[in-house]
């Protein structure tokens, strides 16, 4: 992997020598990434030029193969450059990103707007459809896919809708990267400063001396900083008795992007709606939520709006139930107090203390990283995979805070590498995630390299890492989409691990879960982190028996987002708003018609610091998690009809589905794995709705 035109200095100048391809993060410094991507995208022009130029007849090898090695250079700098200024960014590679974003889009565009290669695909296709032409299943995906993307890509506009096209893109992906930035920022800035020790009264003390440190860290003399997470929900919510310093917490959160300021993000995401609506347009679709379906596991954006209609009433209704048990509460300790957002999390533990006799700070001690890592989510996918981790302190991250694993097959053989990168930084964006840094092909011979961020607050030098048990809960999802990329087991580059539709992605990751609370797995991590006292067995019992807790809040929450989401990318581009100061009413009208509009229970994420459909790639697509939970109940219910916990199961879940990436149509693999369609029924027990939901065909 050469380039000429790349100073031979340059790190990305040379395919990596380390194990799996691990980038050279001791030699890569930030001025190395845009030389290396300008020069990417060089080099893959020309590539993509000579494919196009081929004076012979189109071939799976000569066009599709061609089409499959080319571009390395830009694909190892860009997936390193990205990587790098969501987990660690500065303003330097801000500035680059910037840069570079709207270069990228007209990159893409250059490929898939060019009739020269579609009409090589397509001749494959013609044969193919003629049975001139036969090719293996996962060759046969791979050209429905090409061929696919080019025609969502506009392929087949005009001269003149393509320009338009061309512009349209360059603008989403410029409005895209400054979204983030600007959340980022207005994130950091937004963090709450405690001067009077007497208000953090229930914070346990590690997480004061997190507190205490990140207030160092910004350049306080003293006081404890509370960071913000990107939700609207911020952990310190449910332990903080001050409620007070609750409120000021809550409206800091939700208050993100409305500032009027430079961190406002309302003129940039109505931009991005409206934009993202003309394209729509501009590509035969009646809006973006219909654009996007069409290329999900759900086909119409009518069939995703029929799922969280179904849904909202029942779990609204839950929640209210569950809003009158801590309106009780609250009005012992506060008579004549209202319930407010602020109060929810705090009389939430409170009620499930006096029902359960348990809540987080009970739980917290025994809940240690290390232990949970190492005897809870590497222990689970040892027992389903044979799975072996060795830690690789001869190998670095990108960052000091990263930690590199070897992954081992049962027999000890390689399988790649899973980088984590755990605890919270001003210079990481909110939430929590998995990249892949290699991606595994046989086409190329490269094995899987991903990594997991999370952003749980890290403690000053010498002391544990205590988790929540929602943190515990991300640990494991993030860990089972880095399991989805270290399993794949694929020819071609493009179909690797995690690259299948949004609403089905989320699907395995979810399926990990169902190991957090399997016996023989929480009896190894849930051990107490000074005295090494496993948890009573009666905390055990009551965390098995209270796991519908709160489902109606988190149900409410989730489905308020995520119709939100629907509502603004439903939009013609006439209909999205033209005022910053529209954006608020347009979000409380879309919740009250959807039914959700709840007060107590504002949405996960709401429109100002939605990140993941303003800034990243789940625009119309944040249905994905409740679609794919379907996918993920019925899963579980297989697994326990056929025993739990074992190494037939887990082979049988990795060869059906894990292993099979891009490969083939999603729900076909899901198919082998259960024999039949999905069904609902599992999610609406899992949540309390089995006898609240009305039945219907299908989802």
């Amino acid at each position: 992997m050469t380039d000429t035109t790349l100073d031979p200095t340059n790190p990305f100048a040379w395919a990596s020598t380390l194990p799996y391809g691990l980038p050279d993060f001791r030699a890569i410094r930030e001025e190395h990434l845009l030389p290396a991507m300008l020069a990417g995208m060089a080099e893959h022009r020309a590539e993509v030029e000579r494919i196009a130029t081929d004076p012979a007849d189109p071939t799976v090898e000569n066009t599709l193969e061609a089409l499959e090695r080319a571009g390395r250079l830009l694909h190892v700098s860009a997936t390193v450059f990205f990587n790098q200024s969501s987990s660690d960014s500065t303003p330097g590679l801000e500035a680059a990103e910037e840069q570079v974003a709207p270069l990228l889009a007209q990159h893409h565009d250059a490929i898939y707007l060019d009739r020269r290669l579609y009409a090589r695909v397509r001749a494959l296709q013609e044969q193919v459809d003629a049975d001139e032409l036969t090719l293996d299943p996962d060759t046969a995906w791979l050209l429905h896919r090409t061929a696919t993307a080019f025609v969502r890509s506009g392929i087949e506009l005009d001269d003149a809708a393509q320009e338009r096209l061309r512009t349209l893109n360059g603008e989403i992906t410029s409005l895209e990267t400054a979204f983030g930035r600007i959340l980022l920022a207005g994130t950091n800035a937004a963090a709450v400063l405690v001067t009077d020790e007497a208000e953090l009264d229930g914070l346990p003390d590690d997480a004061r001396a997190a507190a205490a440190q990140a207030a160092r860290g910004r350049g306080h003399d003293a006081g404890w900083l509370l960071e913000l997470q990107l939700p609207t929900q911020q952990a310190p919510l449910a332990m903080l008795r001050d409620r007070g310093l609750r409120e000021r917490l809550h409206r800091a959160s939700v208050g993100r992007g409305a500032t009027g300021d430079e961190h406002d993000t309302r003129t940039t995401l109505l931009a991005l709606a409206r934009l993202r609506a003309e394209r729509a347009r501009l590509l035969g679709y009646a809006h973006h939520a219909a654009y996007v379906a069409q290329d999900a596991t759900a086909k119409t954006a009518e069939a995703v709006e029929a799922m969280l209609a179904r849904l909202a009433p029942a779990a609204v209704a839950n929640a209210r139930a569950e809003a009158a048990d801590l309106q009780a509460a609250l009005e012992r300790d506060v008579p004549g107090a209202t319930l407010e957002p602020w109060d929810w999390a705090y009389y939430a533990e409170q009620v499930r203390k006096e029902r359960r006799a348990l809540d987080d700070a009970l739980l917290r001690p025994y809940l240690e990283l290390e232990r949970v890592l190492h005897d809870g989510v590497f222990r689970a996918a040892g027992a389903l995979y044979g799975l072996r981790f060795t830690e690789r302190t001869d190998l670095v991250g990108y960052h000091p805070d990263v930690r590199v694993f070897e992954v081992l097959e049962a027999d000890g053989t390689g399988l790649g590498l899973f980088l984590g990168d755990f605890w919270t930084r001003e210079s990481k964006r909110g939430g929590a995630w998995m990249n892949n840094l290699v991606d595994q092909s046989t086409l190329l011979g490269e094995q899987p390299v991903v990594v997991n961020n999370l952003n749980i607050p890290k403690p000053p030098a010498g002391q544990p890492t205590l988790l929540t048990s929602d943190e515990v809960v991300t640990l494991f999802h993030e860990f089972g989409h880095a399991l989805h990329g270290l399993f794949s087991a694929v020819r071609w580059p493009s179909q690797s691990g995690t690259a299948v539709p949004r609403d089905f992605v989320e699907y395995p990751s979810q399926v990990n879960e169902m190991w957090i609370f399997d016996p023989e797995i929480l009896r190894r991590y849930a051990v107490h982190h000074v005295t090494g006292e496993p948890m009573p067995q009666e905390w055990v019992d009551t965390l098995l028996a209270s796991q519908q807790d709160g489902e109606g809040f988190a149900t409410t929450e989730y489905l308020a987002a995520a119709l939100l989401d629907q509502a603004w990318y439903r939009l013609a581009p006439d209909e999205v708003p033209t005022d910053v100061e529209d954006v608020v009413p347009f979000e409380e009208a879309a919740l009250e018609r959807a039914g959700v509009a709840f007060a107590p229970v504002p949405p996960r994420y709401r429109t100002t610091y939605f990140n993941h459909v303003f800034g990243g790639g789940y625009s119309a697509g944040y249905y994905a998690y409740i679609w794919s939970e379907v996918l993920d109940a019925d899963t579980v219910e297989w697994f326990r009809e056929n025993g739990g916990l074992s190494r037939a199961n887990g082979d049988r879940f990795r060869a059906a589905l894990l292993s099979r990436g891009g490969s083939c149509d999603p729900l076909d693999a899901f198919r082998d794995l259960r024999g039949r369609d999905p069904q609902i029924e599992p999610l609406l027990a899992r949540r309390g709705l089995l006898d609240a939901v009305p039945p219907a065909a299908g989802v």
